[in-house]
């Protein structure tokens, strides 16, 4: 399963194009968003578990991320809820937030992450959110998220490719 994850992630990369902050909300449909806030409803009150799980199978994927992280892995799972959370709530509303996203991705760069761990996050990321939903997560809910981290990850690595190295 989690070559499948790995591999529709790659297959999807290859056809994403450079995004602009103006269009960043072009690669989702609207009942996409609906799929992505919906189920993103449904995980609440699970977050941390669900943070849990991301991080577990990220280090089981590759196990040199987690040199990446040098904080309190309970804050870090916090942070990370709280930055899906509020990506999720702007799904229709992008423009709003592509500054911080790109900010994020500029950030990630001092951080020591390579574009390559991108897909691994996005496949850790689908396998968590897998195990959490369980039924609920359905291939249109697997291809709503796959959709939104497409996007989001894809702002984020153009503007880690502007950094200066």
């Amino acid at each position: 399963m989690a070559r499948a994850l790995q591999s529709d992630w790659e297959t999807g990369r290859e056809d994403t194009a450079r995004l602009e902050q103006g269009d960043m909300t072009k690669r989702m449909t609207r009942e996409q968003i609906f799929l992505v806030q919906r189920s993103w409803r449904q995980l609440q009150p699970i977050a941390n578990s669900v943070a849990e799980l991301f991080y577990a199978r990220l280090f089981s994927l590759d196990s040199g991320l987690q040199a990446l992280f040098t904080s309190d892995m309970h804050e870090q799972r916090r942070k990370l809820m709280a930055i899906i959370g509020s990506v999720v709530s702007e799904l229709s509303r992008l423009e709003r937030i592509a500054p911080a996203v790109q900010a994020l991705g500029r950030r990630h760069v001092a951080y020591g992450v390579r574009d390559e761990h991108y897909a691994t996050v996005g496949s850790a990321l689908l396998w968590a959110l897998e195990r959490a939903l369980g039924e609920a997560f359905t291939p249109d809910v697997k291809a709503a998220w796959l959709g939104a981290y497409r996007v989001l990850s894809q702002s984020m690595l153009d503007a880690a490719a502007q950094v200066p190295a």
